[in-house]
């Protein structure tokens, strides 16, 4: 199973609670990780002690520096940094022999396995699959903002078929689309991705696939009372930690799910104490 992330120093941190949890839950499979980055935005020290930390979790770490001056020109704000737009590069940066990856923001909980969307097949032309977190109405606003025609996907996981993708589209028609609609940017890389990718997205539910944990009540009552705490926990892979408010930054509970979070940030490793049974 191969996992794109992407991030700063900042973000260094939560990349651990989303790899135990990935790793723990996710036990039986083969779990590569790939991170895209810029030399100066994280440390060498971060990254030697990022692939001590996957190791010890039977992860492979694997990070892939991006000259930090391509996007340079490309908008971004105190709270998107460059490093959004390189998973809109992955095929394009990622080994040739990558056929399929799964992009995921470091803020997220794997609290189910992974499997059954890491082999979804992708049909009818569809080479990404994410969720949208939108209500119709929204949708409509975002139609018209980006001229679409589809629903508005969430970035923060998707399935990518890198090898159709490199087929499909170039570095060159990325970086002209960026150009060309900058100026109606609101979530940069996650408008660039409906503009050009979200007629070939296949829709995935996202309360299995990336709830948004800020809307437990909201998912509640749009089930008739269905999707409560047990059926989360159950059915639930991703948990989205979407927003300004973190868990990993607060000592408020903010969501349902927050005290979760929180229990993955001081969980113990447990394969270290399998191994420490193992070698007594």
């Amino acid at each position: 199973m191969n996992i794109l992330v992407t991030f700063d120093e900042n973000y260094a941190a939560p990349f651990k609670t989303m790899l135990k949890s990935l790793a723990i839950n996710n036990a039986s499979e083969k779990v590569v990780v790939y991170l895209l980055y810029s030399e100066n935005k994280i440390r060498q020290e971060t990254l030697e002690d990022l692939i001590r930390y996957c190791g010890s979790y039977g992860v492979v770490f694997k990070p892939c520096i991006i000259d930090n001056e391509i996007f340079s020109k490309y908008k971004v704000n105190k709270h998107y940094s460059s490093a959004m737009y390189y998973r809109l590069l992955a095929s394009e940066f990622l080994p040739k022999d990558i056929d399929r990856i799964i992009y995921l923001d470091p803020d997220i909980l794997i609290i189910n396995s992974l499997s059954p969307l890491w082999k979804l097949e992708l049909k009818d032309k569809k080479i990404f699959a994410a969720a949208s977190h939108t209500e119709a109405f929204t949708d409509s606003i975002n139609m018209m903002r980006l001229n679409t025609e589809t629903e508005y996907f969430n970035t923060g996981v998707l399935l990518m078929d890198l090898k159709s993708i490199r087929d499909q589209i170039s570095f060159e028609e990325l970086v002209r689309e960026i150009e060309e609609v900058d100026s109606f940017l609101i979530l940069p890389d996650q408008d660039i991705f409906n503009v050009l990718f979200s007629d070939v997205t296949l829709s995935i539910p996202d309360e299995i696939w990336n709830y948004d944990a800020r809307y437990y009540s909201k998912y509640l009552l749009q089930s008739n009372r269905e999707y409560d705490l047990d059926w989360v926990m159950k059915n639930t892979v991703i948990l989205h930690f979407c927003g300004k408010k973190k868990p990993w930054n607060t000592k408020n509970i903010n969501t349902k799910f927050d005290s979760l979070y929180k229990h993955y940030m001081q969980l113990e490793n447990p394969f270290k104490k399998v191994k420490d049974i193992q070698e007594k």
